[in-house]
C-alpha cells in the first residue's frame, strides 16, 4: 500500500486528493507552483475594488454530493449558502419581464404542472423534452439528442446548460449534460438548490483544507514547480524533479498529478488531453446590491448572463466568452454595466468602480470530440494518477468534477498493488 504521496497542484482537485489521502492514513506532500493555493478557485484582495474577490463566480448545486462532502470534511459546510427552496430567478432585459422557476422540493416534478412555478408561456409537456438527455448516447451533442429551441430552451435550459458546460449548449456533449440533469433536476428539488460561497472560494474550499492538512502533518510547498519525471522500466515513476531538488520515490510512494492539461502533457509522455478551451469573463462592480435583489439571477438577451449579489459588490459571469476576449475592456465594462443597472434597478450613471477578470482557457470545450480526449485517472505507471476537471470525470469542468477526480485519484492510488518495483 502507498504510504507517502506527492500531490502536484493545489487547485481544488489537488486539495481534494490530499485531504482524501490524509483521511485514509497516507502521508502527504502537497506541491504548488504558484505562491498561493487554489488554482482557478481562489480568493484574493483586489486593490481597485478595495475588496476580496474570487477568480470566478461558481454556481454549485445542492445535489453536488462530492462538493458538499468535501466541504464537511474540511469543516466548511456552513460556507455554502443558498435559498431554502430550489428557485431560479430570471429577467429578460429586452422585455423587462421577470419570473422565477420554482422547482418542487420533493422527487416528483409537480412544478411543471404549475403555471406559476414554470417558465412563462410554456406548458407541462414542454418539460418532457429533457427525457432523451437522460439517456444520451456517447459522441452526440445536445442538439442531436433533444429539442434545443422554443421558450423553455431560451428561458431556462439554454442559459443553465450554457453556464454548466461553459459554451454553446447546443454543441455541448449530451452525455455530460445528462449527467448534470440526473444529479440535479431529475433528482428532485432538494438536489438543485443553487449555492454560492458566502465568504468567497478561499474560505469555502482552500483555506480550511490547508489548515486541515497542516494539522494532520502534511508538508505544503508553495512555489514548488515540477519540471520533469523519471520513469523506471518496471512501470513506475522513479523520481520527481523540481527547480531546486529531485525526489526519489520509494517502493510505497506515489504521486497524484493535479495540474492543467498543457502542464501535464509536458511532463507525462504520450498523454492525451483536450485541445480546445472556452473562456470565462467575470466583471465586478463596487456597488451595494439593492434590497431584495436575488443572490443569483439569470439574465436573458444580454451580454451579462448571470448576476451575483454579494455584500458591497455586484458581479457578473459570462460563460463561453471567447467572442468577447478581444473587446476593449472599457467597452466591455460599459456594456455589462448597462445590463446590470437595468436588472438591478440602478442608475446607469455614474458607473461604479469595476474590475474585469478574464480566463481565456478557463475550461476544456465540452464538446463530443474533446470529451473523447479526456484521459482516465489511472495511467500506465502504477504509482501515478491524474486529477483535474479536464480528466474523464463524467461531468463537465465543474468544482464537483474536480473534487471527484481528486478523491478518485487518491482512492485508486491507495488501492493500487505495489508489486512492481
Amino acid at each position: 500500500m502507498v504510504k507517502l504521496v506527492h500531490v502536484i497542484g493545489a487547485g481544488v482537485a489537488g486539495l481534494a486528493a490530499a485531504v482524501q489521502l490524509q483521511r485514509r492514513g497516507a502521508q502527504v506532500v502537497l506541491h504548488e507552483a504558484a505562491t498561493q493555493a487554489g488554482g482557478r478557485c481562489r480568493s484574493y484582495y483586489d486593490r481597485t475594488l478595495g475588496a476580496t474577490i474570487d477568480t470566478g463566480n461558481h454556481l454549485i448545486f445542492s445535489g453536488n454530493q462530492a462538493t458538499l462532502a468535501y466541504a464537511r470534511a474540511i469543516g466548511a459546510a456552513d460556507e455554502l449558502v443558498g435559498p431554502a427552496d430550489p428557485e431560479f430567478p430570471f429577467m429578460d432585459l429586452a422585455s423587462s419581464e421577470r419570473w422565477t422557476v420554482k422547482v418542487s422540493p420533493g422527487p416528483l416534478p409537480l412544478w411543471v404542472f404549475d403555471s406559476s412555478a414554470r417558465v412563462p408561456n410554456t406548458n407541462w409537456a414542454d418539460y418532457f423534452s429533457m427525457l432523451p438527455l437522460l439517456f444520451a448516447k456517447p459522441g452526440r451533442s445536445m442538439a442531436q439528442t433533444m429539442r434545443c429551441n422554443g421558450m423553455l430552451w431560451d428561458r431556462l435550459l439554454g442559459p443553465l446548460f450554457h453556464a454548466v458546460m461553459n459554451g454553446e449548449a447546443r454543441e455541448a456533449t449530451a452525455q455530460l449534460a445528462g449527467a448534470v440533469a440526473r444529479e440535479t433536476f431529475a433528482a428532485g428539488g432538494q438536489a438543485c438548490r443553487p449555492l454560492v460561497a458566502r465568504n468567497g472560494l478561499g474560505s469555502a474550499f482552500v483555506d480550511p483544507a490547508l489548515r486541515l492538512l497542516q494539522h494532520g502533518g502534511a508538508q505544503i510547498k508553495l512555489g514548488s514547480r515540477l519540471n520533469d519525471l523519471t520513469f523506471s522500466e518496471s512501470g513506475r515513476v522513479a523520481s520527481l524533479h523540481f527547480a531546486d531538488e529531485s525526489i526519489a520515490l520509494g517502493a510505497n510512494e506515489g504521486m497524484v498529478l493535479a495540474v492543467p492539461p498543457n502542464v501535464a502533457q509536458s511532463i507525462v509522455p504520450g498523454l492525451q488531453a483536450p485541445q480546445r478551451f472556452s473562456a470565462i469573463i467575470n466583471v465586478h462592480f463596487a456597488v451595494e446590491p439593492p434590497f431584495g435583489l436575488p443572490p443569483v439571477m439569470g439574465l436573458i438577451g444580454s451580454t451579462a448572463e448571470w448576476l451575483f449579489a454579494f455584500d458591497g459588490r455586484l458581479s457578473v459571469t459570462i460563460y463561453g466568452a471567447d467572442r468577447l476576449t478581444g473587446m476593449p475592456q472599457e467597452e466591455l465594462v460599459k456594456t455589462v454595466w448597462a445590463d446590470v443597472a437595468h436588472a438591478a434597478g440602478l442608475p446607469a450613471e455614474p458607473m461604479p468602480v469595476s474590475q474585469v477578470v478574464m480566463e481565456e482557457r478557463a475550461t476544456f470545450a465540452a464538446q463530443p470530440d474533446q470529451e473523447m480526449l479526456r484521459p482516465a485517472t489511472r495511467t500506465r505507471w502504477n504509482n501515478l494518477m491524474l486529477a483535474g476537471d479536464w480528466t474523464a470525470t463524467g461531468l463537465p469542468a465543474t468544482i464537483e468534477g474536480a473534487i471527484r477526480s481528486g478523491q478518485k485519484a487518491a482512492d485508486l492510488l491507495l488501492n493500487e498493488p505495489m508489486e512492481r518495483r
